[in-house]
């Protein structure tokens, strides 16, 4: 049948089973709209109040489910208002198509009203992208662009298309879409073999869960692995969630902010078997003096992560399931008995800890974790609440913490967090926010409020840029340059301004208070927590130092003691 490719690219989200997309329309992109319009009970579209917000959007969606976020954008500045989404999708490697629409073909290179090559401006964040000059291509390269998106490791792709296109005919033909497989990579018997002789040798053995353990759906193998291993686990702040943050062998995240406990015991351990995770800066610390005692077995669906950051023993390339299934066939019982000893006393030795007074990060996250019973999607900004995030709150299962790893981008949770809860409608989803990230796109409270989204915002309002303050108070000399944001903007009227309920609390009584309140609130809830300035994420790393070298606030005035 004779379709327009605006009619076409309709189809192909139905043909995708796309029930949600996110986006802002335009001039190039109206004839996409129409149709959109004529569809509207087929395909739920959400307009946010920037295209950044959608580019997000669909990222929370595609995290929280697994499903290929879709965004759609303008040509020009439409267009170019995706690229921190998608770059932050790409970091983290998540499926996402990106939709845009161009001037007309024959306008092209003609610096044409609002035309920009966004091909060219992506091609360094997408797996692929494309653009598409004739309509008969068109049913064609959207299904592709979905394939790609999810098969192996899944990323974002982008497909622009000029606005004469969506308007032309082509001969279009049904498709049935085949589940795609996580990885067409045979998995080497050999590497298989040799993984499980180190495994039997090891004496300390440690388990590091990264995000492709979260992406791979591998919760159930890593849980059965864990126990014939019998070895504690720490995980990176993508990995969050994939192991079982209450397992009594979870010590906590690695690296610059993560437990004394991980980061003492993989420095100390034998064997570190690292299922989906990239060896990033901010786990590793010093690469030359990273788990130097170990030798290291690497599960990863990109074979260039492996040796790409640090050397390894050995490497398993392909689906971090399907390995841990064919490991635990052939893995017999372990016993670490000493060595789980050991770091049960660790543990003890060195728990988290902070401030036994006053309102503070550590003590919300802790809150809401008893006030949710922690069953909730927990999406965050970027700096020192997120790390509050990851220590404080305890993540059973997968894909309930949301959050920008790799690109580290402010501005992230809101957008984020509207995705996830349009995806999970029953879930409580909650964004934790520094102030500084939620000035960023506070504009998307707007967006929450039109649907009615009974999502919370809790705003970690130390009217300071904290992580960034942070750093500049331990190794800047106090000097506190442009981190100050310490205006009078008041959260709770600009909340309510935007339609949403506002709260403010400045203790730990109040925000008890308004924490319940906010979760009995219908629609979207703000809430403006005020904390010290001088609050600080512990334990740290400092830069250029091994993870080995932890340190807290008491090891830091014992030192000058």
């Amino acid at each position: 049948m004779q379709l327009t490719g605006a009619e076409i690219i309709i189809e192909c989200l139905k043909e995708q089973g796309v029930d949600t997309v996110f986006g802002y329309p335009g001039g190039a992109i109206l004839n996409v709209y129409d149709e959109l319009y004529k569809h509207s009970d087929e395909i739920r579209h959400i307009l946010t109040s920037h295209e950044q917000g959608a580019s997000h959007a669909a990222d929370g969606y595609a995290r929280s489910t697994g499903k290929v976020g879709v965004c759609l954008a303008t040509s020009g500045p439409g267009a170019t208002n995706l690229v921190t989404g998608i770059a932050t999708a790409y970091m983290d490697s998540v499926p996402m198509v990106a939709i845009t629409c161009n001037v007309g073909v024959s306008l092209l290179g003609k610096d044409s009203f609002q035309e920009i090559d966004i091909t060219g401006v992506t091609m360094p964040i997408t797996k692929h992208n494309f653009i598409v000059k004739d309509v008969g291509d068109l049913a064609a390269t959207i299904r592709r662009a979905f394939s790609i998106a999810k098969k192996g490791r899944p990323g974002p792709v982008l497909v622009d298309v000029p606005k004469d296109v969506t308007a032309n005919k082509a001969e279009y033909e049904p498709a049935v879409i085949e589940p795609a497989m996580r990885s067409a990579h045979p998995i080497s018997e050999q590497e298989i073999e040799t993984a499980l002789s180190y495994i039997k040798k090891a004496k300390k053995p440690y388990i590091f869960v990264g995000g492709g353990a979260v992406i791979s759906g591998a919760s159930e193998e890593l849980k059965q692995f864990v126990s014939l291993m019998q070895a504690p686990v720490c995980d990176s702040l993508m990995g969050k969630g994939a192991f079982d943050g209450t397992d009594p062998l979870y010590t906590g995240m690695l690296g610059m902010h993560g437990t004394k406990v991980s980061n003492f015991g993989v420095s100390e351990c034998d064997l570190l078997f690292v299922v989906g995770a990239r060896f990033s800066d901010r786990v590793i610390g010093n690469a030359s003096k990273f788990a130097r005692k170990a030798k290291i077995i690497q599960i990863d669906i990109d074979a260039a992560e492996v040796n790409k950051n640090i050397p390894v023993t050995a490497s398993i390339i392909g689906d971090a399931k399907e390995i841990l299934t064919q490991i635990n066939e052939r893995l017999e019982q372990q016993d670490h008995s000493e060595w789980l000893a050991y770091i049960a006393d660790l543990k003890e030795k060195y728990p988290l800890q902070y401030a036994d007074a006053g309102l503070s990060g550590p003590y919300m996250m802790e809150q809401i974790y008893k006030q949710t019973k922690g069953d909730a999607i927990i999406v965050t900004e970027v700096g020192q609440h997120q790390m509050w995030a990851a220590q404080y709150y305890k993540y059973s299962r997968p894909r309930t913490l949301l959050t920008s790893g790799g690109l580290g981008t402010m501005g992230y949770g809101l957008g984020a967090a509207i995705g996830a809860q349009v995806a999970n409608p029953d879930k409580q989803v909650i964004n934790f926010a520094g102030d500084g990230c939620f000035r960023m796109n506070m504009n998307e409270i707007a967006t929450a409020a039109r649907q009615k989204l009974p999502l919370i915002e809790v705003i970690v309002n130390n009217h300071v840029l904290g992580m960034v303050r942070q750093w500049q108070d331990l190794f800047y000399n106090q000097h506190y340059s442009a981190t100050v944001l310490d205006d009078g903007v008041d959260y709770v009227k600009l909340a309510e301004a935007m339609g949403a309920t506002g709260f403010r609390a400045t203790t730990r009584e109040e925000f008890d208070d308004v924490f319940a309140k906010a979760l009995a609130t219908p629609g979207p809830v703000v809430i403006d927590a005020v904390i010290d300035c001088d609050d600080k994420v512990w334990p740290m790393v400092a830069p250029g130092a091994p993870i080995s070298e932890a340190f807290t606030d008491e090891d830091l005035k014992n030192k000058t003691n």
